[in-house]
């Protein structure tokens, strides 16, 4: 009867990450028809700094052993780099002097992270970067909150926090990423419905 648990425990850790990788994925789907109608204007530096971020924290989840769990941002993470390359002509143009320094010292950090032979501070690192570029985004949806496609935001946190239940292994490499993005991702909701 003991046997057959660590089975279980797969199936349901499987199922959680197939249900966030769908509901990341459809939360896209939104975001994208918005935004080639107008309607959500994401900005560029933001989604390329989370390109570069979301890309290596993904392999350093499934470096700390997080397994199914990372499942659904390398799923999003392909994604991110379609809204990238979709914000060269869609993207905002409300661009500030503050976010050209904050991007510039995201660039530069990512430098410095590259040059890291340690996975935890590789992530911790990438982490910080990845806020530096939520900053932006919390910026622009603050003075322009009908430019953000909400339920996107709202669906990317549901589609994190089952990440988390899909982790096969929890520590540093594996839940800093996820708890911080959840976080953000919360805000920008926030931001938006507030405003």
């Amino acid at each position: 009867m003991t046997e057959d648990l660590p089975n279980m425990e797969l199936d349901i850790k499987s199922i959680f990450a197939i249900v966030a990788a769908v509901i990341t994925v459809s939360a896209f789907f939104p975001y994208i028809r918005d935004l080639l109608q107008g309607r959500t204007q994401p900005h560029i530096y933001t989604w390329l700094i989370w390109a570069i971020t979301q890309s290596t924290a993904v392999a350093g989840i499934w470096y700390g052993g997080g397994g199914w769990g990372a499942v659904n941002l390398t799923a999003g993470t392909t994604f991110v780099f379609v809204i990238f390359f979709l914000s060269f002509k869609y993207g905002t143009r409300n661009i500030t002097t503050f976010d050209t320094v904050m991007f510039i010292a995201a660039l530069g950090a990512i430098f410095v992270w590259w040059g890291l032979d340690n996975p935890v501070l590789a992530v911790l690192l990438a982490t910080a970067i990845d806020v530096v570029g939520y900053s932006m985004t919390f910026r622009k949806s603050y003075e322009e909150p009908w430019s953000e496609t909400v339920a996107t935001w709202a669906a990317f946190v549901v589609g994190n926090i089952l990440s988390l239940f899909a982790l096969e292994a929890f520590n540093i490499l594996t839940l800093t990423y996820i708890v911080t993005i959840i976080i953000a991702n919360l805000i920008v909701v926030a931001i938006c419905l507030v405003r």
